[in-house]
């Protein structure tokens, strides 16, 4: 789950959390010398950017060889959940006869954010050229109505 806030590239901009360094502690530890051996878990994590454009916020995440057909966002309790399906062309006997090597993944992936601070009811969404682009609009603050008011 990820929230939408902006992105800070130097860790001084963000406080001290303990935890966040311990949770990457963690995956350096356990996922990077095994890195070679899960190469196709990158493509589970299908990688995001999310940019604030004032009034909306703009999702870009790269779905490359997916059908626009198996590629399905749900929204629920506030949060948006995107899920890319991509099936093999080819049977299992197939591979076995024809295929010197097959690196490319299948499989079904998803991801999820929270958009509480989002108006969920105009979300936009486009894919082209294997990117998803999802325009979220921003929920428009109710403020409290000023008056003047007069000293008797």
């Amino acid at each position: 789950m990820f929230e939408l806030r902006p992105y800070r590239r130097h860790s001084n901009e963000i406080s001290y959390n303990p935890f966040r360094e311990m949770e990457e502690f963690e995956k350096k530890f356990f996922d990077e010398p095994f890195s070679p051996f899960f190469q196709s878990r990158d493509i589970a994590e299908f990688k995001t950017d999310i940019t604030d454009e004032g009034d909306h916020y703009v999702l870009e995440t790269d779905l490359p060889g997916f059908e626009k057909k198996d590629i399905h966002l749900d929204l629920s309790d506030n949060m948006l959940t995107i899920n890319a399906e991509r099936h093999s062309d080819h049977e299992e006997k197939d591979k076995k006869q024809k295929y010197i090597r097959v690196e490319r993944s299948y499989g079904k992936y998803s991801r999820q954010f929270d958009v509480s601070s989002v108006d969920t009811e105009n979300i936009k969404a486009e894919y082209k050229n294997g990117v998803l682009r999802l325009t979220l609009p921003k929920k428009q603050e109710d403020f409290p109505e000023t008056r003047h008011l007069e000293i008797e």
